[in-house]
């Protein structure tokens, strides 16, 4: 079994409470060359509070930008900036991996306002 398989220990619900994580409707998706693993560079809108920020995806396997604009999708908005490559990815889109590691972006059932928060 992968370390990424363990259960990691336990946390608090005031641990959980901490990460915030929102919804929000990708409004561009582009290729990113430049990343080591193939990747798209997003721009997510998570309504006024939050606004459009950028994302680095490895989702490329199930994934093609034109597929994307105007998905709904998950992603952690209060992590620091993470400098990838070129590329400042501002908040961390959300997903499962298949049985080869590709990852699927987890799904909204129904649309829901963009920056709606999961709880």
């Amino acid at each position: 079994m992968s370390s990424n398989n363990q259960r990691k220990p336990e946390i608090s619900f005031a641990d959980f409470d901490r990460v915030d994580i929102r919804a929000g409707t990708i409004v561009e998706a582009e290729p990113f060359p430049q990343a080591r693993k193939p990747a798209f560079k997003l721009k997510i809108d998570f309504g006024a509070d939050i606004g459009v920020k950028k994302s680095s995806a490895q989702i490329t396997k199930y994934y093609a930008p034109e597929t994307l604009i105007g998905r709904q999708v998950f992603a952690v908005v209060n992590f620091p900036p993470r400098q990838i490559g070129p590329f400042m990815s501002e908040v961390l889109t959300l997903g499962f991996p298949d049985e080869e590691g590709a990852v699927v972006l987890g799904a909204i059932e129904r649309r829901v306002p963009d920056g709606g928060r999961l709880f």
